[in-house]
């Protein structure tokens, strides 16, 4: 299987990377919902946090050709994903190294965020990628306390502070301004792709940015990732002599012990995190 890089990483790109000559491909995963804070139940979490130590080893890797990124998320917070999206960016400049993007089984919203810090975005043909849009969720208890003959009592200082009170009926005012809340980190988003996929989109902003999925080679067909490749396929053939090397962050004393790290306190908070994330990679049939 043929790799073609896209022109702008090519006409950047020294002679000797690619070639003979061994180095290093590190690899670093960034796998599970974009959270700040650490994990939930049964699944990692990515965080500027989590995701700072093993960027910088990484990138500090002597003998680095590129940098590999594996991803594997349905999103999650859009702050965290401009952090480490920056972040990336930021190393990449400074080292002058290459970025390859791999996408696992799913790389939607918060996930594709962080795959457009790449300079070259690769899936399989069964990966789910794209879901360029904005999403809130929660829940309404207000006729629930009805019934069970609850008196919900809110007190606030300045009339924007109950916006949106899962205990409250919803108000069309708050409604529309969550809207525009939405539309605006919307924008941003599509404004970051378009600035790093450049002229290897092919659609319009309403085909592409209209919160769809697509498989991988429907996502190559719309310039979303640059080609069809596993990890070790697309590094073989473009550095075939260097070693593939796992950046994973340090374990803590608790993990390796196969302790929980949050205390009692935090478990309910855990247990949510937990149900939303469920209910994140579900959209997504995984």
């Amino acid at each position: 299987m043929a790799f073609t890089l896209p022109k702008p990483l090519a006409d950047r790109l020294p002679e000797s990377i690619g070639g003979p000559g061994g180095g290093v491909v590190p690899v670093v995963k960034l796998q599970g919902m974009i959270a700040s804070g650490g994990a939930g139940f049964g699944r990692q979490a990515v965080s500027i946090e989590s995701a700072e130590e093993p960027l910088e080893r990484a990138f500090t890797t002597g003998g680095a050709k590129a940098v590999a990124l594996m991803i594997n998320s349905p999103g999650g917070s859009p702050t965290q994903s401009e952090y480490i999206a920056t972040r990336i960016r930021q190393l990449a400049e400074k080292h002058d190294l290459p970025v390859i993007a791999f996408c696992e089984d799913v790389v939607a919203s918060g996930g594709y965020w962080l795959a457009c810090a790449a300079d070259e975005i690769y899936a399989t043909s069964t990966s789910v990628v794209g879901s360029i849009g904005v999403i809130s969720s929660g829940f309404g208890f207000s006729e629930l306390i009805d019934r069970l003959g609850i008196e919900r009592r809110l007190h606030s200082a300045g009339e924007a502070k109950a916006r949106l009170d899962p205990f409250s009926a919803e108000k069309s005012e708050d409604i529309e301004w969550l809207r525009e809340l939405q539309q605006g980190i919307h924008d941003e988003f599509g404004a970051w792709v378009r600035s790093r996929r450049g002229d290897r989109l092919r659609g319009s902003d309403e085909d592409l940015f209209d919160g769809e999925v697509w498989l991988g080679r429907r996502a190559v067909e719309l310039g979303i990732v640059d080609g069809i490749g596993t990890l070790r396929e697309v590094i073989e053939e473009k550095y075939p002599d260097a070693e593939i090397e796992m950046t994973g962050p340090r374990r803590t004393l608790f993990a390796k012990l196969g302790l929980p790290a949050a205390s009692w306190d935090g478990a309910a908070a855990a247990v949510m995190g937990a149900i939303n994330a469920r209910a994140a990679w579900s959209r997504y049939g995984v």
